[in-house]
């Protein structure tokens, strides 16, 4: 519980905890006035349009040993050409205290990519140990694949982990020093949650306009109060995402 605790601070500090309303806006007046009546809305533009979408994430080999690689398998769809890289990372939360724990685990450029629906399996070596606070490895934090399109991120993946020993015997006297080698990694992977940011796509002179899409997770699972569960799960492990300007419910 501890653990898992530890986890939810680490995303509020994230701003995952800010409650948006999706509300279809075009007039900016209604925006302004939803503003001054002092509800956080979120304007959403008709004409702002992710040029990707990721359609499905399944996690692979899970459960599995703590120092076995992470492995998702990503399809993902192009609207139209891009003449530049997607830069993808796979990132491990070490701390729910401190930044400085997390770990890049891998990065890697795709690309130029070609209109239409593509599919790899992204695989990244487990985190460095060491690195790791004694009192952050056992229990619940995150980790997190991203995706960015020249230096801008436009989408969040995030997944709660719990490490915990297989033994029923180091379940109940876990040593001072974590067992790296004894520890289990299961993955949550029914219950994502991912946040998408409104880009500059075609690297104009507009500002770029940013939006988190997401509500604070609940201790027991990261599903928003107004999804069902019949709704929200997805089989197997896989992760089927939502049209973009809609609360992800997965």
């Amino acid at each position: 519980v501890e653990g898992r605790e530890r986890a939810h601070v680490r995303w509020r500090r994230r701003g995952f905890s800010r409650l948006f309303f999706l509300l279809p806006l075009p007039d900016p007046a209604l925006y302004l006035k939803a503003l001054s009546a002092g509800v956080e809305a979120l304007l959403v533009s008709v004409l702002v349009m992710a040029k990707v979408q990721i359609l499905n994430v399944v996690v692979l080999d899970n459960p599995c040993p703590f120092k076995n690689p992470f492995q998702f398998e990503i399809t993902f769809e192009c609207i139209e050409d891009l003449p530049d890289d997607l830069e993808w990372k796979i990132i491990y939360v070490g701390s729910a205290e401190s930044e400085e724990y997390d770990q890049i685990l891998d990065s890697v450029l795709v690309g130029p990519v070609p209109a239409g629906r593509h599919m790899f399996v992204f695989q990244a070596d487990a985190p460095n140990s060491s690195l790791i606070p004694e009192t952050d490895a056992v229990g619940v934090t995150v980790v997190l694949i991203t995706c960015t399109y020249r230096a801008q991120e436009f989408i969040r993946v995030g997944y709660y982990v719990n490490n915990e020993y297989v033994s029923p015997e180091l379940r109940e006297n876990p040593p001072l020093k974590p067992d790296f080698s004894q520890l289990q990694r299961n993955i949550l992977a029914p219950n994502p949650r991912v946040t998408r940011f409104h880009i500059n796509w075609d690297n104009t002179s507009d500002q770029k306009m940013e939006d988190i899409e997401n509500v604070d997770p609940t201790p027991n699972n990261m599903l928003p109060p107004n999804c069902t569960t019949s709704k929200c799960l997805a089989p197997a492990g896989a992760l089927n995402i939502i049209p973009e300007n809609s609360m992800d419910c997965m």
